[in-house]
């Protein structure tokens, strides 16, 4: 299969090294892709946003299978566009991405299927959400409404930290995505992630998995994309992945199926569990990053056969085969990120020859003249896997500390909540 891969992230840098392994991949492209992902498939400059060169490309290409990584060619409808014209596509559509495009969307799937989440309310003026907050107090959490790369919420410890939040999203700090903004009750608890496979019919849980958002250690510093998770995440016990799929996911999903609006890809359910109970946080619409990593790592060769799975609608049919081990990401970022950040700093990777456990994602990086230079604000992805979570954190950490990049930060305490 001519297979091509949307997105240039580590997220794609992980699908793309597990899918390559598949010998159903005979070429690999990858929209617009990343210098660490350019030694495994060929990489275009195409926006990954643009239906109308996407399409041209697969045409061209004679394109087989396409993978929408990122969130925002789902939420412009690319997967629609490339399903229409016939191309066998992974990712949901416009209107099923909407669960992670409309915070309020998702909020109101909640309601209508029953599944348990935070109490919230909705709001178009900053003075009415400003009383609201002034009537609820603090702790509260302030979310932009629409897509603002990870960087629309905020998690308001005392008032005036949550009107400064009101301010930013009605100011136009999140552009089109702060026009509404969705202000939620604080749920306190262990944050967990569920990946669910799913073809619009049949459901798929996957390994679990454990972010950790705030940029510095012992979850302290603002809220970033990602620095680093952990598989499986043994807080999320058989019981809690039962009440969550039964009471989270199958609702939704079953409303969005209702609505003529199916869902099918990987739904991505962000937990908070407290008390024994699972509520929903959010939901995302494609893999997390660097959650994804950790699948990838993990299931290797077979993913490829589970999104074909998923886009031909044949899900019921199949299975995942994980190994008893446990894997680790260590992400190193760009010195102030999530805030500014410096680009085009040399980096020196380790060889990793005769270490199959480990693997380095690239995020943000670039080829300058043969030379790996930084690219963004979370670069690298150190990813390795063991027998046990403490072997895979070790490993991860020795080859974290062989990189020389002046530039780079990284959280030293990855999987602390479980070891």
């Amino acid at each position: 299969m001519n297979i091509l891969i949307l997105g240039g992230g580590g997220r794609e840098h992980a699908l793309a090294w597990a899918i390559s392994q598949n010998p159903k991949c005979d070429r690999l492209f990858c929209a617009p892709g990343n210098a660490g992902i350019a030694e495994i498939a060929e990489c275009v400059r195409i926006n990954p946003e643009d239906s109308s060169a996407v399409l041209a490309f697969a045409g061209e290409h004679a394109i087989d299978f396409v993978v929408i990584g990122p969130e925002a060619p789902l939420a412009a409808g690319v997967a629609d566009d490339l399903r229409n014209a016939g191309y066998l596509t992974f990712g949901p559509s416009k209107a099923a991405a909407q669960v992670e495009a409309s915070k309020a969307f998702t909020k109101e799937l909640c309601d209508a299927a029953n599944a348990p989440t935070a109490d919230y309310a909705r709001f178009t003026e900053a003075a009415p959400a400003k009383a609201y907050i002034t009537a609820q107090g603090a702790p509260i959490v302030i979310k932009a409404d629409g897509l603002a790369a990870g960087k629309g919420v905020t998690v308001a410890m005392d008032v005036p930290t949550a009107l400064a939040a009101i301010d930013d999203c009605f100011s136009g700090a999140f552009g089109a995505a702060g026009a509404e903004v969705v202000i939620e009750e604080f749920m306190d608890g262990e944050e967990v992630s569920l990946f669910v496979l799913t073809d619009g019919t049949a459901m798929l849980p996957l390994a679990s998995a454990q972010d950790h958002k705030r940029a510095f250690d012992g979850d302290q510093g603002p809220n970033t994309g990602g620095m680093g998770a952990y598989s499986p995440a043994p807080v999320l016990s058989p019981e809690l992945l039962d009440q969550a799929m039964t009471q989270i996911v199958a609702p939704c999903l079953a409303e969005l199926r209702d609505r003529g609006m199916p869902f099918a890809g990987v739904l991505y359910a962000g937990l908070m569990l407290q008390n024994g109970q699972a509520r929903l946080v959010e939901y995302n619409a494609r893999f997390g990053d660097p959650e994804c990593q950790l699948l990838m790592a993990r299931m290797g060769a077979q993913a490829l056969d589970l999104l074909l799975a998923v886009a031909e609608g044949t899900l019921a049919d199949t299975q995942v085969a994980w190994a008893d081990d446990h894997a680790v990401t260590v992400v190193l970022a760009a010195n102030g990120y999530p805030g500014a950040y410096a680009k085009g700093e040399e980096i020196g990777l380790p060889d990793l020859t005769g270490q199959p456990l480990v693997q380095i994602f690239h995020a943000g990086t670039a080829d300058v003249d043969g030379q790996l230079v930084s690219n963004g604000g979370r670069v690298l992805g150190v990813t390795a896997r063991g027998a046990t979570l403490q072997q895979a954190r070790d490993l991860a950490y020795s080859v974290v500390d062989r990189i020389d990049w002046p530039g780079g930060f990284h959280r030293t305490d990855i999987g602390w909540r479980a070891l």
